[in-house]
């Protein structure tokens, strides 16, 4: 398979956010503790250094693609089994809890209890079918990890990488991570691909429908998304949906 569209390899590292966020973040805000109550938590299936930021991009991302290679013809002839690599791969390193209350962003005030613990094991599968359907589009391309620096006394960094475009101009990705004070983990919180933040763009594409319809709607919008089988684009199939962007 040979995608050459810079804009659908921006997608593809986009993706690459959920490698990097942990399950594991304290919130801060006792709805977001709340809100995993009725969320299967998920055990990591390989450990990977959460004490330091750098080790942890490079050995989450290492397991993932391993995965992949081990199951390449596996997943070619039943494309649904990369939302079970990213299930069991993927989303034990992602808060999604956090990430979906940072989705919700200033509406939150404006949400229930029941409504925000309705919606965050719905983002969780949207989240898996999404990226899943984005690995479609992975064709071994090379990720560059920047030299480790020094993170003392830190708390938040940057840490940067590059896709590796060959014949193209390459792409430059920073994550950001922060450390947990109690846990001494660091997680990443979001990811900038080419000036465009993941969680960011969510937000803004999330947040005007859910004030115009509030967030139950939106969230039966995700639980539909989150129920479509996972196909491979070609050329005898030009509709398939790569984008999982929300639509009413």
């Amino acid at each position: 398979m040979i995608i050459n569209k810079r804009n659908v390899f921006i997608k593809v590292i986009v993706s690459l956010a959920v490698y990097f966020s942990s399950s594991h973040m304290v919130m801060a805000n006792n709805a977001v503790q709340d809100s995993s109550e009725k969320t299967t938590k998920i055990a990591a299936p390989t450990a990977v250094d959460q004490t330091n930021p750098y080790s942890m991009i490079k050995g989450a991302a290492e397991q993932t693609f391993a995965r992949f290679a081990r199951e390449k013809d596996t997943i070619k002839a039943n494309p649904n089994v990369l939302k079970d690599i990213v299930r069991e791969e993927l989303m034990p390193y992602v808060n999604y809890k956090y990430s979906a209350f940072k989705v919700i962003g200033k509406y939150l005030s404006q949400t229930t209890d029941e409504e925000r613990r309705d919606f965050v094991p719905v983002f969780y599968e949207y989240l898996i079918t999404s990226y899943a359907q984005v690995f479609t589009l992975y064709d071994n391309q090379e990720l560059q990890f920047e030299p480790e620096k020094s993170f003392d006394d830190r708390r938040i960094i940057a840490v940067n990488t590059r896709i590796i475009m060959p014949g193209s101009d390459n792409i430059d990705v920073a994550f950001k991570v922060r450390l947990d004070k109690k846990t001494e983990q660091w997680q990443a919180f979001d990811m900038v691909a080419e000036g465009i933040s993941l969680l960011d763009s969510k937000q803004a594409e999330l947040g005007s429908i859910i004030r115009q319809k509030g967030l139950p709607y939106v969230t039966e919008l995700l639980k539909n998304k989150s129920t479509r089988d996972i196909v491979f684009k070609n050329d005898d199939n030009n509709n398939v949906d790569t984008s999982f962007e929300i639509t009413e």
